[in-house]
C-alpha cells in the first residue's frame, strides 16, 4: 500500500473504532427519548406576578417595621395590588424624615407624596427582574424536586419569558409526579387562637364576626383527618426556611410522618414560643391548609414531627418538596402530553423499520445504478451512520422520533454527495480522461458543491438547535452529526477506497 494511504487508513480505522468505543453498550450510551421510552411531557407557566405580590408584602411589612421603629405615624397602610402600596395619615412635618428613611432602605420603590398619602411603586427594572428570578427558581426547584424523586434523564428548561418543559421518560405515575412539582409547599408553624369551627362564621363568633388584626383563617385538609376552620396567628413562629432536615418516619402510632431538626435561628424561636404556650395548639400548615394542630405539651428545641395520616408515597413526597424548598411562585399547566411505554416501544419499532428500509432501498438503488462504485458509497454510508452513533454517545444526546427523522434525511444527503462525485467521474471519463485522473478530478470538482451544501444546512440546523425545544433539538443534534460525519466519509473514505482498489494504470471502471 503507499504510503500516503497508510495514514489515512488509519486515521479511518482510528475514527471507526473510536466510534464504537463510544456506542457500546449502546443501552447504556444512547439514551431514548420521550416519545421512544414513554414518560410524561409538560409545558408549565410561572405566576410571576406572585413573586411581585410576595415582595409587596414584604416590603410593605419592613416599613411599617421601619415606621414604628423610629416613631412615624399613620392611620392607614394597605395594598392596592402588586407591586403597589400607600400609608395613609402621615403628618405633613414628618415627611423630611420619611424621605430619609426611604432613601436609606430601598432603591427598588418609587414613591409619591400626595397631601397625607404615600404611595410606593415598583420600578419596571426591579419588577423585570423579580419575575425573572421567580422562574430561574421555579425552574431549580422543580429540577431540585425531580432529581430527589428519581427520575432518570430528565429534561428540564426554560422557554419563553414564563415557561417551563418538563419532560419525564420512564415515568409509572404521572400523576404523583405532577402534584410533586406542582405544591408550591410553603410550610408554617402557627399558633391557634380559635377552632376547630365547622364554618368560619361560627369560629369568628367571639371575635365579633371579623377577623382579628393579627390572625387569619385557615381551612383543614380533610385528606388529613382534620376537620373544620381554625383561626391562627397572622406571623409565624418558624417556615420551611427554618429547615435543616427532613426525613420520613413514623409517629406514635406507627404510622407515616415526616420528622424535621431546626436551624440554630429557627430552634432558638420554636423553644421560645413552645415554652410559652405550653397547653395551646400549635398549627402545621403547608401551602394554606392545616395538616395537624397538636397540643404543646413541653418546650420544643430543635426537632419535631409532622403528623397527618400520610400514606407511605405522601410522606415521601413532602419529604422531597421540603428539602428542595418552596417554589417562588405558582405554576400552571398548559400542556400535559402522556407516551405510554407500549407506544414508545411501537414508536422505536417503526422507526428502525423506517431507517432500515431507507438504508436498504439506497443500497440497493447505488448498487443497481452505479455498480461496484456503488458498493464504496454502501461503506461510506455505513460508516457514516457509525460515526453519527459515536457522535451521540459522546455528546449523552437523546435520540427521539424527529432524531431518527434527521438521521434517515443525512442518509439521503450522503448518497446525494457520492451521487454528485460519481457523475463527476463519469463526465471525465467521458471526455477521454483515464482513469486515475477523472476519479481525482471528479472529488476536486464535486467538493465545493457538496461542502457548501452541508454547510448551508448545518447552519440552519444550528439555529434550530438554538431556538427549538425538545424534538426539535432531537432533529437538530442529529442532522448535523449526520452532516458532518458525511463530508468525513462521502469525500475522505470513498477517495480513499477508490486510490486503494482502483490501479493508476486501470482502463475501466465499473460505475
Amino acid at each position: 500500500m503507499k504510503k500516503n494511504l497508510q495514514w489515512k487508513l488509519a486515521l479511518i480505522v482510528a475514527v471507526i473504532g473510536l466510534c464504537l468505543f463510544l456506542i457500546y453498550p449502546p443501552k447504556d450510551k444512547i439514551k431514548l427519548g420521550l416519545d421512544l421510552k414513554g414518560g410524561t411531557h409538560l409545558v408549565l407557566q410561572v405566576l410571576t406576578e406572585d413573586a411581585i405580590n410576595v415582595e409587596t408584602d414584604q416590603q410593605l411589612s419592613r416599613f411599617e417595621e421601619v415606621f414604628k421603629k423610629n416613631s412615624i405615624t399613620y392611620l392607614e397602610a394597605n395594598k392596592e395590588k402588586p407591586g403597589r402600596f400607600y400609608f395613609r395619615g402621615i403628618p405633613v412635618d414628618q415627611e423630611g424624615k420619611v424621605r430619609d428613611l426611604i432613601e436609606q432602605y430601598t432603591r427598588d420603590w418609587d414613591y409619591s407624596f400626595s397631601g397625607d398619602r404615600l404611595v410606593f411603586s415598583l420600578k419596571p427594572v426591579a419588577a423585570q427582574y423579580l419575575r425573572d428570578l421567580a422562574v430561574t427558581q421555579t425552574l431549580e426547584t422543580i429540577r431540585n424536586r425531580v432529581d430527589q424523586f428519581g427520575v432518570a434523564e430528565p429534561i428540564i428548561q426554560r422557554q419563553g419569558s414564563d415557561r417551563i418543559v418538563v419532560e419525564l421518560p420512564g415515568i409509572e405515575d404521572p400523576d404523583r409526579v405532577k402534584n410533586l412539582i406542582k405544591v408550591t409547599a410553603v410550610l408554617e408553624f402557627k399558633l391557634v387562637k380559635a377552632g376547630p369551627a365547622p364554618d368560619e362564621e361560627t369560629l369568628l363568633r367571639e371575635f365579633g364576626g371579623k377577623v382579628p388584626d393579627d390572625a387569619e383563617v385557615v381551612k383543614s385538609d380533610p385528606k388529613r383527618g382534620v376537620q373544620g376552620y381554625y383561626l391562627v396567628s397572622k406571623v409565624a413562629t418558624v417556615t420551611g426556611k427554618d429547615l435543616r432536615t427532613v426525613r420520613r418516619g413514623v409517629d406514635e402510632w406507627n404510622n407515616p410522618a415526616v420528622h424535621f431538626t431546626l436551624n440554630p435561628d429557627g430552634a432558638k424561636r420554636f423553644e421560645q414560643v413552645t415554652g410559652q404556650n405550653i397547653g395551646k395548639q400549635l398549627a402545621i400548615i403547608l401551602d394554606g391548609r392545616l395538616q395537624s394542630a397538636p397540643v404543646i405539651e413541653a418546650r420544643i428545641s430543635d426537632s419535631g414531627i409532622i403528623q397527618g395520616r400520610f400514606t407511605p408515597e405522601e410522606a415521601d413526597d413532602l419529604v422531597v418538596i421540603l428539602k428542595a424548598g418552596a417554589l417562588p411562585a405558582g405554576i400552571k399547566y398548559l400542556e400535559e402530553r402522556t407516551v405510554g411505554p407500549s407506544l414508545g416501544s411501537d414508536s422505536i419499532r417503526q422507526g428502525l423499520i423506517s431507517g432500515l428500509v431507507a438504508i436498504f432501498a439506497v443500497m440497493l438503488f447505488m448498487i443497481f445504478y452505479y455498480r461496484l462504485a456503488g458498493l464504496n458509497a454502501i461503506i461510506a454510508l455505513i460508516l457514516n451512520e457509525i460515526i453519527i452513533f459515536g457522535a451521540m454517545g459522546y455528546f449523552k444526546a437523546t435520540l427521539t422520533l424527529p432524531g431518527i427523522a434527521g438521521i434517515i434525511l443525512g442518509i439521503g444527503m450522503a448518497v446525494d454527495a457520492n451521487v454528485l462525485i460519481f457523475e463527476r467521474i463519469k463526465e471525465e471519463i467521458a471526455v477521454g480522461k483515464n482513469i486515475s485522473s477523472s476519479i481525482a478530478t471528479g472529488f476536486s470538482r464535486a467538493f465545493s458543491a457538496i461542502f457548501d451544501s452541508n454547510l448551508t444546512t448545518i447552519i440552519s440546523a444550528v439555529f434550530l438547535f438554538q431556538f427549538g425545544t425538545g424534538p426539535i433539538k432531537g432533529y437538530a443534534v442529529t442532522l448535523i452529526c449526520s452532516l458532518v460525519a458525511n463530508l468525513f466519509t462521502a469525500v475522505f473514505v470513498s477517495r480513499f477506497i477508490f486510490d486503494a482498489f482502483v490501479p493508476t494504470t486501470a482502463k475501466r471502471l465499473s460505475i
